[in-house]
């Protein structure tokens, strides 16, 4: 996707008001690990120096599954080397929540973010992960509200979800991790095209109850990732006070 498209969609913002900035970086498709590993030394490079700017990861992922901390693996419907003769990857990951999926057709955020400095600068107190969350949501939220479709949350779930012909679905999942030194990783994934029969070979977030669904199931036609691109931008501007610094686009 060229900057062109991007600004001209107006995503690069200035608000009124201070507000911090965040490079924001399209890769593409990424293999899961990689983008780990990326994360990794984001997060470790702005724990040594709080003057780096944030960056938030925009990506693709090729069909892979993820177990978060509080995962349990009878969530996981298939044995792993099932997974792997179909061409799925399976990893355990250091973020919170159970399983879920990432593949084509969906967009996946990973916010690298100094949460102390953004919530409680120049303060002692802890940072709080509910308003943290909460922030994400409601970007997702926008996004959603960008697109024609109302996002909603589903307390005690975290997530975004959505009424659907089948009643309440999730559109959105959450998965964080904070750092010792208040640095965000993980993130968010939102189910803009995705093959939804990939979701059939998990409990996802190990949630029985609820179905899961798209922006491209809801709106009854096929939508591209980086046709959402620029709503999640200004969403992400909006929701977090930032000036957007595009980046690889």
């Amino acid at each position: 996707m060229s900057r062109d498209r991007l600004f001209h969609r107006g995503v690069h913002l200035y608000l009124e008001k201070e507000c911090k900035m965040i490079a924001v970086q399209w890769l593409g498709t990424v293999e899961y690990l990689q983008a780990l590993e990326r994360q990794h030394i984001l997060a470790a490079e702005r724990a040594e120096d709080r003057n780096l700017t944030d960056v938030l990861l925009l990506l693709e992922h090729p069909p892979t599954y993820t177990m978060g901390k509080r995962g349990k693996m009878e969530h996981l419907l298939l044995r792993q080397d099932v997974l792997a003769r179909m061409g799925f990857a399976f990893h355990t990951v250091d973020r919170g929540g159970d399983i879920t999926y990432h593949g084509p057709g969906q967009l996946v955020g990973y916010p690298i973010l100094n949460l102390k400095q953004r919530y409680c600068p120049g303060t002692g107190r802890g940072i709080d992960l509910h308003r943290y969350v909460h922030d994400v949501e409601e970007m997702l939220i926008l996004t959603l509200t960008d697109s024609g479709i109302r996002g909603q949350r589903c307390q005690g779930y975290p997530g975004v979800w959505v009424e659907s012909d089948s009643g309440l679905a999730k559109i959105a999942a959450i998965g964080i991790r904070v750092n010792r030194r208040g640095i965000s990783s993980h993130g968010f994934a939102l189910n803009v095209d995705p093959d939804l029969s990939h979701f059939q070979h998990i409990i996802p977030c190990g949630i029985s109850s609820h179905g899961v669904t798209s922006i491209a199931a809801l709106s009854g036609h096929s939508v591209d990732v980086q046709d959402i691109l620029p709503r999640l931008c200004r969403a992400f501007s909006q929701t977090f006070q930032a000036e957007l610094v595009l980046q690889n686009f």
